[in-house]
């Protein structure tokens, strides 16, 4: 035998031998059936849901029992729950497929292959993604690529457990443990309806901005963090309406509920057309960076739709 082989009695990291050191691992399979049972509620659901014979997925849950040594669901009148064990493996089971999509999507995109897995937050995806999801298809014809919203916290929670190649987010930081490129910028502007006593205003001071209860986004989105971070250390009032989306933030001002604090590229055509005022804030820097994120070795194959990006905003 030629080549660098491993020595008997040791592993190619140097370690002990993994077999007879560890319990029969579960396989993939098996842990795709658990997490199915607790999403569906019920095994013979699962079993449907996989296209898999019932009796051959209840032989298949049995068999992982008894390599944990645990008993995972109880099935009662109303479903089949996961016993207290259950819910820890569930959890685990999850992460353990999340690592093994991540896998196979990486050495694909290692290769030049496989689909380009996408994820932005609302601001970014509703105004800057159509022109970038063009370009990527025009550089990469024939290759599938997958695109989801969510907040900024949702964004850099995917690109962290690896269900995205790319993650686009707002704010004002450099996220931590990512790696991350400046491809804009973006401010936050106040914004009421024409009715609203500020509309008639030259502008407002931020203290009284921190002391009015305002509609703003959920928690992990990032316009709150940048008007949060914004404001600080000023005591911010309870909001008067959480939001989850930029268009029901619009709405609510445009009918008269109050003030809200959007990105300038939401609502400059409803200011242009009247539905919405701008009210200068006086004592407050509310720009922001628009960053593209991502972990691991940069996706060289995404270079031409990232720079179409980057022209876009000069």
């Amino acid at each position: 035998m030629t080549g660098s082989a491993v020595p008997s009695g040791r592993s190619s990291s140097g370690g002990t031998p993994r077999s007879g050191r560890t319990p029969a691992r579960p396989d993939i399979a098996s842990l795709e059936l658990l997490v199915t049972i607790a999403e569906r509620g019920s095994l013979s659901a699962a079993a449907a849901a996989l296209d898999i014979a019932q009796p051959n997925a209840s032989r298949q849950l049995s068999r992982l029992e008894r390599r944990l040594g645990v008993r995972l669901f109880d099935r009662g009148a109303r479903g089949t729950d996961p016993t207290a064990a259950g819910q820890v493996a569930v959890e685990h089971a999850r992460r353990v497929l999340d690592a093994a999509d991540g896998l196979v999507e990486q050495v694909r995109g290692a290769a030049g292959s496989g689909r380009v897995r996408i994820v932005a937050s609302q601001t970014i995806a509703e105004h800057l993604m159509p022109s970038f999801l063009a370009a990527l298809a025009a550089d990469l014809p024939g290759v599938p690529a997958t695109f989801e919203v969510e907040n900024t916290a949702g964004v850099l929670s995917a690109v962290r457990r690896g269900r995205a190649d790319l993650g686009f987010v707002e704010g004002a930081d450099d996220p931590s443990g990512l790696h991350s490129r400046v491809i804009g910028h973006d401010r936050l502007i106040a914004v009421v309806a024409p009715t609203h006593p500020w509309a008639h205003k030259e502008g407002i001071e931020a203290e009284e901005l921190a002391a009015t209860a305002l509609i703003v986004r959920e928690e992990g989105s990032g316009t709150r963090d940048v008007l949060a971070r914004a404001l600080a250390p000023r005591a911010i009032a309870p909001p008067a309406l959480v939001l989850h989306s930029n268009a029901a933030v619009r709405t609510a001002v445009a009918g008269g509920a109050g003030c809200a604090l959007l990105s300038e590229l939401v609502v400059t055509a409803d200011i242009r057309e009247g539905r919405l005022v701008h009210v200068p804030v006086r004592g407050v820097d509310l720009r922001r960076s628009l960053r593209v994120v991502w972990d691991g070795p940069w996706p060289a194959r995404l270079d031409g739709a990232l720079q179409a990006l980057v022209d876009q905003q000069r």
